[in-house]
């Protein structure tokens, strides 16, 4: 069983610009989701996680998405040490729309067409940080960031790269919202993941970004990817599986790669999106995984939904909590009411933990599910 280990990590959000400040709002039970009003985006009022504007007023040649994406890369980069030169060093880079906003802007031509490819964005941004090998773009709907992190791991478990930089974000756009404006799938308050009465999403801004490798930092406690799988259920073009059992097929495959017991996993970080069938389809794979009993918890409520983010962004919250053996609760949940019973954390909860699991899933049937663990 190989681990991959994570030298450092970040969250750039409107509740903070670092993993720890963003962990300290959390702890607090501070959102960052509030009711907007902006015609560029919805001529309705909506529910969202947005960032400041003037967090893009120094940007100079980078686009806003581009932006976000360079702040939290530095701050990882800078944690870690990284010589993003090295050959042996790699850019990773997840996103669900990339610089779609553009489209909004201006007039379609044959030269912004080139623009909108995600690949402009992440050569720009792999030739600004010096990285010499061409950046590797996983965009695959939801579970966009949970996979990133297993494409890493299994770059660095071959030895094609020793360390890998792994970065994601998403902007919302006029484009995007209204998307799932039309699935009928936002919620016009507070999302309220796992609830009875939950009734949709809300969407957010963010970036994230881990840096693994195959060796520890010698200054850290040690954290490690222990395992990670992906499967695809084909269910529907936006509606999961109903039976949950492709997302446990991902969850049994990845602990069966760390060598992870049920009884191991301390708590779960969810996808939790608060949409009926996806919260229904996560309560029934958690008990095919015999993992009912374990606390379960969605950050929607503090950040919305951030796409192609999401499960990078997640994932580093849940590392935060390992190191401060703290279960952040769920924002929103009140009362149960998924198709199965699980263990949904309503309450901030301390108590000792070295291993989580994470799950993902998103439009397609795409569903990922990753074991991160203390060392």
């Amino acid at each position: 069983m190989k681990k991959v280990f994570v030298l450092s990590r970040n969250i750039v959000s409107p509740l903070g610009n670092t993993a720890k400040a963003n962990f300290d709002a959390l702890y607090a039970g501070q959102t960052a989701v509030q009711t907007h009003r902006d015609i560029s985006k919805s001529e309705v009022p909506f529910c969202a996680s947005l960032l400041d504007p003037a967090f893009f007023d120094d940007r100079g040649s980078f686009t806003p998405f581009e932006w976000v994406l360079k702040v939290s890369i530095a701050d990882a980069v800078k944690q870690a040490d990284v010589c993003t030169s090295d050959p042996d060093v790699a850019l990773i880079l997840s996103s669900t729309k990339g610089n779609i906003d553009r489209l909004e802007q201006q007039p379609l031509t044959a030269e912004l067409k080139k623009e909108l490819g995600l690949t402009v964005a992440a050569q720009k941004l792999a030739a600004y940080f010096g990285f010499v090998h061409k950046p590797i773009i996983v965009s695959h709907a939801c579970i966009s960031g949970t996979l990133a992190i297993i494409t890493a791991k299994r770059l660095i478990d071959t030895g094609r790269y020793r360390t890998v930089v792994v970065a994601g974000a998403d902007l919302i756009t006029r484009f995007i919202l209204s998307g799932f404006q039309a699935f009928h799938a936002v919620s016009d308050v507070l999302c309220k993941p796992f609830d009875a009465d939950r009734n949709g999403i809300n969407l957010g801004e963010a970036a994230a970004a881990v840096v693994l490798s195959a060796s520890p930092s010698p200054n850290n406690e040690k954290i490690a990817v222990g395992g990670g799988s992906v499967s695809n259920d084909a269910n529907h073009i936006s509606g999961p599986s109903r039976t949950g059992a492709e997302l446990f097929m991902a969850i049994d495959r990845a602990m069966k790669e760390a060598g992870t017991a049920a009884a191991d996993i301390d708590f779960i970080s969810a996808h939790g999106t608060a949409t009926i069938y996806n919260d229904d389809m996560e309560s029934r794979a958690i008990n095919l995984a015999g993992l009912q009993d374990v606390p379960v918890n969605s950050l929607k409520g503090y950040y919305g939904h951030t796409l192609g983010a999401a499960g990078l962004l997640e994932t580093v919250i849940s590392i935060e909590s390992l190191l401060s053996n703290t279960i952040i609760p769920t924002k929103g949940f009140e009362t149960p009411g998924t198709a199965e019973p699980i263990r949904v954390c309503s309450a901030l909860m301390k108590k000792p933990v070295h291993t989580f699991l994470k799950t993902a899933s998103g439009f397609g049937g795409c569903n990922a599910a990753v074991v991160v663990s203390k060392v």
